[in-house]
């Protein structure tokens, strides 16, 4: 018998009741998880699936400059981007889905980082190393996160290696986030925290929908205990609304199922003696960045073309969010700007995602 598979069957008011009786009658950790159900005839595009799992919060911590959060939730299956694409199921000695949410302690801005994850025991031997998958789900947008291990229950302490930020930093994050820095969350792992998630089924009629799961209410879900207690959980990846940025808005196309804004802003911090072209790369439903593609620029005047394939640099700034910019000469009023998509976002997804952002055609926008 499959424990998640008899609980998901089952009334949630029985489910921690259920799971004690079955461990009494000796059903093993090995036998405790398996893939939730995958959408069947998914489409090349962002879609409901079949359940969202609850997460539970280990703690935060921040040197002043870089804050982190350690979540977890039940191990499940995700996708990896690398070129290839390549499924990731759970393994029968998966102890968990954990979770490292990287910000910047002063704005919020949820941060691009390197970051490696080491988990000790009360004693200070070393009993898991990883670099965490950048990923994105629906729930929690983009973080770093993979199925780990753990040799049993007991207190252990998580030390997050964090940054440099290896993106372009604009305005107020020009000089900041040079370095790394190392901080430490101790945690108490016992197995019930994580058999005691629920797993919410969507019904079958609306798997597949062409919409997603909302973002987590960063006020409204627990720091130290499951979704819904304590003040609140780390921030969401969700960028300004477009609207709200400042200069003038080119329009939002769609292409492989993200929305894709420009903007032309003369701001002297960003454009120098010209413009600044900033480009949104995000998700149709939530708003959460894409981070990690790879962008260009062309701009036709009439029939003539004055600027062919530039890239644009992946960024962050405080007021713009994250974006895909670079300066211009200067863009005139009927100018025929073109954005490619050349390398679709290198990160992994959590259902919902894993079959959207890949196949990019150019989108096309006329200066007004």
């Amino acid at each position: 018998m499959n424990r998640r598979a008899f609980l998901r069957g089952t009334a949630v008011a029985g489910t921690a009741a259920i799971a004690g009786c079955l461990e009494r009658l000796g059903f093993e950790e090995e036998s405790a998880w398996d893939n939730p159900p995958l959408v069947e005839d998914r489409p090349d595009a962002v879609y409901l699936p079949a359940g969202k799992e609850e997460m539970g919060h280990y703690g935060r911590a921040s040197d002043g400059e870089y804050a982190v959060e350690l979540s977890y939730t039940i191990p499940h299956r995700f996708w990896t981007v690398a070129g290839d694409t390549q499924r990731v199921d759970v393994d029968t000695d998966d102890s968990m889905h954990l979770m490292l949410t990287v910000w910047d302690d002063q704005t919020d801005t949820i941060l691009p980082v390197n970051t490696d994850l080491e988990l000790r025991r009360d004693d200070g031997s070393i009993v898991e190393q990883l670099t965490p998958w950048a990923m994105l789900s629906q729930r929690m947008g983009a973080h770093y996160g993979d199925n780990i291990t753990l040799p049993e229950e007991g207190t252990y302490t998580a030390r997050a290696r964090v940054g440099p930020v290896t993106t372009e930093r604009t305005g107020a994050f020009a000089d900041r986030f040079d370095d790394a820095s190392e901080l430490e969350i101790e945690f108490e792992f016992e197995r019930s925290d994580i058999h005691d998630l629920e797993f919410e089924m969507v019904d079958e009629d609306r798997r597949g929908a062409r919409e997603a799961h909302a973002l987590m209410d960063p006020s409204g879900h627990g720091h130290g205990g499951h979704d819904g207690d304590g003040p609140g959980h780390a921030p969401t990846s969700d960028g300004p609304p477009v609207e709200d940025l400042p200069g003038d808005r080119l329009g939002t196309e769609r292409s492989a199922d993200a929305k894709i804004t420009a903007i032309r802003t003369t701001a002297d911090r960003l454009s120098g003696d010209g413009d600044y072209l900033v480009v949104c790369l995000r998700t149709p439903y939530n708003d959460v960045r894409l981070p990690s593609a790879t962008l260009n620029a062309t701009v036709e005047r009439g029939g003539t073309t004055v600027l062919e394939d530039e890239s644009l640099a992946e960024t962050i700034d405080p007021e713009l969010g994250h974006h895909y910019g670079v300066q211009l000469a200067g863009l005139e009023s009927g100018d025929e700007l073109t954005v490619a998509v050349d390398r679709p976002p290198q990160v992994a997804r959590h259902d919902g995602y894993e079959t959207a952002f890949f196949d990019f055609e150019d989108v096309r926008y006329t200066v007004s």
